[in-house]
């Protein structure tokens, strides 16, 4: 987000307590915790050197600095009429006074120190050079795993919201916590060397990187891949450039950058770096797509294929991205034998007209698969209830199947299902419904998909019955920032998912109940990393193994998502027993997460896998 803070002044809240009081140093202002111990008071008399100039304010850093590793020597002096001043310039050694306030533009965020109402009594000295502190040269290298003291050793832990930073106000611990970190080099200007983008830039350019020094579930891409208890604080974001410029906003996962110089700051949620000028790419990674899957049908019980992908709210009446799909689908998937897809909208999208039915949108892209040289397929569904599933409004999300019906068919026997009828597991195990949805009218679901169930065998009859259960359970939306006042930080529908991750198991620990040999196989868009809570209490209660485990992928390389600092996996692959020992390969393909924002086809990458099932 631009960074530029004088329209959010008006929304700010800011913690005061109006005392009087002269300070001798910047590093006295900071203090060594997240609030200053001057906060609300009027201090005169504080030196600095003029860092950095920007539309709002000016940075000042501290004449004689302080030693202490906790304390940060640089602070943020705000002030337009400052800022504007051409009498003040970079290197001059400035004397001041204004009032210490701390700073934010939501509860949800971390406040931030800043000297306001400023007034400068004299500048005593002009050119002295300003050099910045080298990130992992000049100063430690950041702390690759934790975030703060409060998160009780795990960032992602269940309860979270246990604690507020600006309640809390603990003593830094920059050597430990990433937080800590870049609070003690808050208002500091510093420069890091050989940096890389572990992200892509949102609308306003804004772009998280790590730079020379150690990081932590560095993948192929050289991004960050998140896992237990590590969600990579050694990144920060890059924001606006103080010099009115512009980042690019095509920058991609492992694009190599010149060499960045900008101040420390606090805003929108997270710490982050203003840069003197806008970032520039010289170098990216090779090649640019990944190639297709190694993953080809057998057409035969002996080579199955099963791929998963969310498509991000296709709807019949677009397209071109039913077209974009469709290649994913036919070069990168090799038309796998059955897909399960998720955010498929009704056909009308997101024109809430009570259409609820997607045969149009499913036609649209069995359509353009064919079209392209890929499988004829035919497809499966049950629609939901209107206005009942989350989503875009009016769009009426649901999971569906695609399946080749020369390779594989529904079991025959049982009917499909409707919106609101559960789905059972009959002896043999046989399904009640085919497809039909696990426990529709379970509270666990309310404004969420339900996840569809359904048998399939092969279409000569040879192999065993193949359970699947397609999934897309709730969204994160409603968490707070990695960097942001609760501790840990929430973790918006955490509880949604642990309900439905405890109807999911249930019903799929019934099939293993009348046959432990079944091959069964749960697949979509669980919005949740395989280590959080709901999915890890998902694997025990149903006794279903992760794919990714189970195909021996390093877990540095399981990512289908990128969000904000770490490259992630929300969609995951679990199988039982048996079938993991008859999985052939697994693979994540990042169609999506390796190119720029505006060409990707979906938010998440698709994956392939291979089964014996004879």
């Amino acid at each position: 987000m631009k960074t530029t803070t004088s329209p959010l002044r008006w929304f700010a809240t800011t913690l005061l307590v109006a005392v009087t009081a002269s300070a001798q140093s910047i590093a006295q202002i900071n203090g060594d915790r997240f609030l200053s111990p001057y906060n609300g008071q009027t201090v005169s008399n504080v030196t600095g050197i003029v860092t950095a100039k920007g539309p709002d304010g000016i940075w000042i850093r501290s004449v004689k600095p302080s030693c202490n590793k906790r304390v940060s020597n640089g602070l943020y002096v705000y002030g337009s009429a400052l800022a504007s001043n051409a009498s003040i310039s970079v290197g001059d050694v400035i004397v001041l006074g204004g009032k210490v306030s701390e700073y934010r533009s939501s509860k949800d965020y971390i406040y931030m120190t800043e000297l306001g109402s400023p007034k400068v009594t004299a500048i005593l000295e002009h050119g002295r050079d300003v050099e910045p502190l080298v990130i992992g040269k000049g100063t430690p290298s950041p702390p690759t795993s934790q975030y703060s003291g409060l998160d009780g050793g795990d960032v992602f832990a269940v309860p979270n919201n246990q604690s507020l930073l600006s309640v809390a106000n603990p003593q830094l611990e920059p050597d430990l916590y990433g937080l800590d970190f870049w609070e003690s080099l808050m208002g500091e200007l510093v420069t890091i060397k050989n940096p890389r983008a572990i992200g892509r830039p949102n609308q306003y350019g804004d772009t998280w990187v790590v730079g020379d020094w150690t990081t932590t579930g560095d993948n192929d891409r050289t991004g960050l891949t998140v896992s237990a208890g590590d969600g990579n604080p050694e990144g920060i974001i890059i924001g606006s450039p103080l010099d009115g410029s512009d980042n690019p906003t095509d920058t991609k996962l492992g694009d190599r950058l010149e060499t960045i110089t900008g101040v420390v700051y606090q805003a929108f949620g997270f710490y982050r770096i203003l840069p003197l000028t806008n970032l520039a790419v010289v170098g990216s990674p090779a090649p640019a797509l990944p190639p297709p899957t190694s993953l080809a049908s057998e057409g035969t019980c002996s080579g199955v294929t099963v791929g998963g992908y969310n498509v991000e709210n296709l709807y019949a009446g677009d397209a071109a991205h039913a077209r974009a799909v469709a290649a994913h689908v036919v070069a990168h998937m090799r038309s796998p034998d059955l897909l399960a897809v998720q955010e498929i909208q009704d056909d009308s999208g997101e024109a809430d007209d009570g259409a609820v039915g997607s045969d149009a949108t499913l036609a649209a892209l069995a359509d353009a698969i064919r079209a392209l040289g890929g499988a004829a397929y035919d497809y499966t569904y049950v629609s939901p209830l209107d206005d009942a599933s989350g989503g875009a409004p009016g769009g009426n999300i649901r999971v569906a199947y695609l399946y080749r019906p020369e390779v594989l068919r529904l079991r025959p026997g049982a009917s499909p299902g409707d919106a609101t009828t559960a789905n059972e597991v009959l002896p043999g195990p046989e399904l009640k419904l085919n497809p039909g949805y696990v426990d529709p009218s379970n509270e666990a679901w309310t404004a969420s998909r339900k996840p569809l169930a359904a048998a399939w065998e092969l279409a000569d009859g040879s192999g065993k019955t193949l359970f699947t259960v397609n999934v897309h359970w709730g969204s994160k939306g409603g968490s707070s920032s990695l960097h942001g006042d609760a501790r840990p930080p929430v973790n918006g529908g955490v509880e949604d998912r642990q309900a439905q991750a405890e109807v999911t198991a249930s019903f799929v620990s019934q099939i293993l109940a009348e046959d432990p040999s079944a091959y069964i196989l749960t697949i979509g868009d669980y919005n949740e990393f395989a280590f959080a809570q709901p999915v890890a209490d998902f694997a025990a209660l149903s006794g279903l193994q992760d794919l990714d485990a189970a195909a021996g992928i390093p877990a540095t390389e399981r990512y289908t998502y990128l969000y904000d600092m770490n490259s992630q996996e929300l969609d995951h692959v679990f199988v039982s027993p048996a079938l993991a020992a008859a999985v052939q390969g697994f693979e994540h393909l990042h169609v999506n997460t390796w190119v720029p924002y505006d060409d990707a086809t979906s938010d998440h990458d698709p994956s392939v896998a291979k089964f014996d099932i004879c």
